[in-house]
């Protein structure tokens, strides 16, 4: 298994954590340990206890709810919902976002599921050990607030978004989103140009048909804005895609 210091490069390409203080950088990284999952192996589950606060190094996690009966417990551990059970895709997180402090702080079950959007590789800070770190450095508490704000603020744009903006321009700006890490990735250098997301999951992330999304995807992929692979979507121009949001029209 990997030494979770070998990550620090990714670790630090992100703003939240380069800006950490030392004590707490170097404490979340000696309680690290490196998890692997398959494409579609569950992280945790909604109304599961707390179990601490992640890092993406590698691949993406697919955070989501779901609506309906649901089948088995095994179920969750599919890519796709079991039959009768509506998935809602919130967002796809890539790397280097750190997620999961909400139950660190108040140490209630998870509110929605995390899966693997394809083969992902996680830090995991265990979340007995970080509380316990935490009480005995109290000022502390504060830098893990500023990750949950970051988050606030993303969700309260998001729903902005939902209610002004076009199905078009929604969808350029959450590809923009996810390329620049949610915010977090610091340098345009370390901006991620191909996104380990499906159609499918794109749709539902921004509440719009499959078929308004392919169309978008086409119009975008004619225009040699975006590669559109299985699995995958591959950023060809950023610039022209960051103008599309700019300008509010696409």
């Amino acid at each position: 298994m990997p030494d979770p210091s070998s990550y620090l490069p990714i670790l630090q390409s992100g703003r939240w954590f380069a800006q950490l203080p030392p004590a707490l950088a170097q404490a979340l990284l000696g309680m690290a340990r490196v998890r692997t999952l398959a494409a579609g192996e569950v992280l945790f589950l909604r109304n599961r206890p707390p179990c601490g606060l992640y890092a993406v190094v590698r691949g993406a996690i697919r955070i989501s709810g779901t609506t309906g009966v649901s089948g088995s417990a095994d179920d969750a551990n599919h890519n796709s919902p079991a039959a009768g059970v509506k998935e809602a895709v919130l967002i796809v997180l890539p790397p280097p976002v750190w997620f999961g402090e909400v139950s660190v702080f108040d140490g209630s079950a998870r509110t929605h599921d995390a899966h693997a959007a394809g083969p992902t590789t996680l830090l995991h800070i265990p979340h007995d050990g970080l509380v316990q770190w935490l009480q005995q450095h109290p000022q502390h508490w504060r830098d893990l607030a500023l990750l949950m704000a970051d988050k606030l603020r993303m969700a309260f744009v998001a729903l902005e978004e939902q209610a002004v903006l076009s199905a078009p321009v929604r969808l350029a700006r959450r590809l923009v989103q996810m390329a620049q890490g949610y915010g977090q990735v610091q340098t345009q250098g370390s901006t991620r140009r191909t996104l380990a997301l499906t159609q499918e999951q794109l749709s539902l992330m921004l509440g719009i048909s499959r078929q308004t999304t392919n169309g978008i995807l086409n119009d975008l992929k004619t225009r040699h804005i975006l590669d559109v692979q299985r699995g995958q979507l591959e950023i060809l121009d950023l610039p022209a895609l960051q103008a599309l949001c700019q300008q509010g029209q696409a």
